[in-house]
């Protein structure tokens, strides 16, 4: 089930929402804990509950070696402990290696050493990913002795729970356990109020913003894929259509699920600040996804010695972390590609800051350069995270660099007939999304390009994470009648696009 369905806006989430009332008042947050995983198992069932299968006894299995793990410290046996927690990695590695990499991994053996594997199709379970990380995260906590006691039924919430078991946040143990065990989980005012604005505000970024770049986007890839020559012009409207796309689509399905968390009463970590905006890859990876940063940092980088073993050390764990990170997205060798780019520019742009001998951010030109230079790292990257094989990602990279010529709209021609004898051509060019053609896609391209990197973020003009707004008082939320009236209209447009859009989310794939 998508946030961004019919079935979950107007059936679903109001019968969680009054199932969370009557139980909170019946029989106060217990209650109210299974409630919220009872409704979390049929969400996740919804679309296959053959996955069930596979989600339960995880989470049955996690919570069982949690709590050996803890007896074993409480007794003094920190060999014993530390052996159950690295099996249970290891089984949780093991199952999701299964599902998500066994067949990746023979395709690879069979092309390089003929090793003749059969590979046959695993079906990969809804959220293997997030919800493999987020347990695998309880246990190294328990072995450190810093994951909150909790019980059997706030565990398998943390897990489950609905806003962001399917794709995140992914949640540390002490950012939501202590919640589920302590807040009365009760429905307030302001809180439901905050929520369903920050949800509308995510519903209209992925709907109307990220849905609508998909038009730009698609057939350039596709065309790319097709082995179609792109001119430059052409080549880089796509990237940039999916460099868009894809931040209003996870990001705006992050702001979903923040939404809901806070109409519950639960407040999930903010997930997106303006990524688009980083004047470096450092900064970048501050912004971007920060749960699955954070996730790397704590439970891969900082294990692996960090920066503590010396700078060569400190820049192979980069990279081997960022290797790891794009594994994680897909089963893919562009997906290791990707996570290399971005080790590999993490690694250059520590090995700068330690030749300049100062971490503090540039301004001035410097920054603007910087912005610039990490923009197009990011964008260039994002082609072959997106495209599926590396001959289509050079296909598209070709054009990027202008090696088919440059091509503008036959419109143009006149206007810019001086550009003819500079090896400029006109005709051809490919018209972006169906709803108005080239000059209204490069509009909407431009306008989301400024919304993404010079807009205010969700947590901004809602002040979501309790710090001060930048923006004045006008563009700054409260719970007001003017509000209410935006949120309002920017429901109906959501909901009116939802009928014309294709109902998809991006990251379900990773």
């Amino acid at each position: 089930m998508l946030f961004n369905s019919y079935e979950f806006i107007a059936v679903f989430l109001p019968a969680m929402l009054l199932g969370s009332w009557l139980t909170g008042r019946l029989g106060g947050r217990p209650a109210v804990v299974v409630w919220l995983v009872g409704g979390s198992l049929v969400f996740y069932a919804w679309w296959r509950p053959a996955d069930l299968l596979v989600l339960v006894p995880s989470v049955v299995l996690n919570y069982a070696l949690a709590a050996a793990v803890a007896r074993f410290r409480a007794r003094g046996e920190a060999r014993a402990a530390a052996i159950t927690v690295a099996a249970g990695v290891a089984l949780n590695l093991a199952v999701l290696g299964w599902f998500k990499y066994a067949g990746f991994f023979a395709e690879t053996a069979n092309a390089l050493f003929e090793a003749g594997f059969v590979v046959h199709p695993i079906v990969l379970p809804l959220a293997i990913s997030f919800f493999t990380f987020q347990q695998i995260a309880f246990l190294v906590d328990t072995g450190r002795g810093q994951a909150p006691a909790c019980s059997p039924q706030s565990y398998a919430l943390f897990v489950t729970f609905f806003p962001h078991l399917i794709a995140g946040p992914i949640c540390q143990p002490r950012q939501m356990l202590p919640q589920f065990e302590q807040a009365p989980l009760s429905l307030r005012t302001e809180s439901l109020a905050l929520g369903t604005t920050v949800f509308v505000a995510g519903l209209f970024k992925k709907v109307v913003l990220a849905d609508t770049l998909a038009l730009f986007a698609n057939p350039v890839f596709d065309a790319a894929i097709a082995g179609r020559p792109l001119s430059l012009l052409e080549a880089w409207a796509g990237a940039l259509a999916y460099t868009l796309q894809l931040y209003f689509d996870f990001s705006g399905y992050s702001d979903m699920a923040i939404g809901l968390g806070r109409m519950l009463g639960i407040s999930l970590p903010i997930n997106f600040d303006s990524p688009y905006r980083a004047t470096s890859m450092i900064d970048f990876w501050r912004r971007w996804h920060v749960s699955l940063s954070t996730f790397l940092r704590d439970y891969l980088y900082i294990p692996l010695g960090g920066n503590r073993r010396g700078r060569v050390r400190r820049y192979g764990n980069l990279l081997l972390t960022m290797l790891l990170g794009g594994l994680w997205h897909g089963a893919g060798w562009t997906f290791v590609f990707w996570g290399g780019l971005h080790g590999f520019a993490l690694a250059v742009n520590h090995g700068w800051r330690a030749l300049r001998g100062s971490d503090r951010p540039a301004t001035g030109w410097r920054q603007r350069a910087g912005w610039l230079t990490t923009f197009v790292v990011v964008v260039v990257g994002w082609v072959l995270f997106r495209a599926p094989t590396f001959e289509a990602a050079g296909n598209l990279l070709g054009g990027m660099a202008g090696l088919n010529g440059i091509t503008l709209p036959s419109a143009l021609a006149r206007p810019l007939a001086s550009l003819a004898p500079l090896g400029v051509t006109f005709g051809g060019w490919r018209e972006f999304g169906a709803e108005g053609g080239t000059n209204w896609g490069v509009a909407w391209l431009l306008l989301c390009l400024v919304l993404a990197v010079w807009g205010p973020n969700t947590q901004e003009w809602t002040r979501l994470d309790d710090t001060r707004s930048r923006r004045p008082p006008l563009l700054t939320w409260r719970p007001s009648p003017r509000w209410a009236i935006g949120t309002a209209v920017i429901t109906a447009v959501s909901v009116y696009m939802m009928l014309s859009r294709r109902r998809e989310f991006l990251y379900f794939q990773f």
